[in-house]
């Protein structure tokens, strides 16, 4: 006989990802709160997709840099969390690296002859005006919020399911995570040096959490690949860290922090502390840090 189970779980590609959702009952509106939930998760994707000709994003990589232009309340919201990390953590997040991330293939429509130099911080390319009208400042600043749209997709899903009283559940999508809940949940987290071997469990109840690693790809050999993360001083692949794995309250702050402590690594330790998150690194030398507040919560792998 099969075991009865209090807990629903579905999930969709999304965001050039599988997005999962799962919920404890909430009686007989259960699915329509996680269909709203898929909802609210493509919604961020047809706003901030840098693929999709129709996206705010790139509408304004097309417009903007000519005439200021309205976008959508989320999307503004997103670049105003960009912006602000952007300027505290001196240049280090920045969503105008969209020319450098073309010049290396993550990003469709670079030109392979041209130089990429690196562009203006976000602070100054950038401008957010009352209405949410957005300008920027020069023709050709390119934006992309794949470092951080993610994260706030699972904040939206996370949101719309509290809105139909679901008592406790979990979202992810590919690796930004967040739980809702009293319960506690046990994560796992794969080794980026080696996706097959785990690397630590997770305790959390309530937070958010955001991995990010240099790519690998099982078809080129065990060896790890160039970071997808630019640092927008040099234009160049981050090479500092392997991997990253954040905790905080949002998703999107903690799929944010992820990249900056790629390029900065233990550097980054008063931003951590201003947005009062948790970090487990792993640098280039295979060498593991954790911050002191996430010990306990953290269980490296044997």
């Amino acid at each position: 006989m099969p075991i009865a189970s209090d807990r629903t779980r579905r999930a969709r590609p999304l965001l050039g990802t599988f997005v999962e959702i799962e919920v404890a009952a909430a009686g007989s509106r259960t699915n329509a709160a996680i269909d709203a939930a898929f909802d609210a998760v493509a919604q961020v994707h047809r706003l901030m997709s840098f693929h999709e000709r129709d996206s705010d994003v790139s509408r304004l990589n097309r417009e903007a840099g000519v005439r200021p232009m309205r976008v959508h309340a989320w999307t503004f919201e997103v670049l105003e969390a960009a912006v602000e990390m952007h300027r505290r953590s001196g240049g280090v997040f920045d969503v105008t690296v969209a020319p450098a991330l073309q010049a290396v293939g993550l990003l469709p429509g670079a030109d392979d002859e041209r130089a990429v130099v690196p562009g203006p911080c976000v602070g100054d390319a950038i401008e957010l005006l009352p209405g949410r009208i957005v300008r920027l400042q020069a023709p050709d600043t390119r934006i992309d919020l794949g470092g951080i749209a993610k994260g706030f997709a699972v904040d939206r899903a996370i949101e719309v399911l509290r809105e139909f009283d679901v008592p406790a559940g979990l979202v992810n999508a590919g690796g930004d995570l967040r739980v809702f809940g009293a319960a506690a949940h046990a994560v796992d987290l794969r080794d980026p040096r080696d996706p097959l071997r785990l690397l630590a469990r997770i305790e959390m109840a309530g937070e958010a959490l955001a991995s990010t690693a240099r790519r690998f790809d099982l078809m080129e050999g065990s060896s790890l690949g160039a970071s997808a993360i630019i640092n927008p001083a040099t234009g160049e692949p981050a090479a500092a860290m392997i991997g990253a794995t954040i905790r905080t309250s949002s998703c999107m702050i903690a799929d944010a922090l992820t990249k900056v402590v790629m390029i900065s690594g233990t550097g980054a330790g008063d931003l951590l502390e201003h947005y009062e998150a948790s970090a487990l690194l792993i640098a280039a030398d295979g060498d593991i840090q954790i911050t002191s507040d996430w010990s306990q919560a953290v269980h490296l792998a044997a």
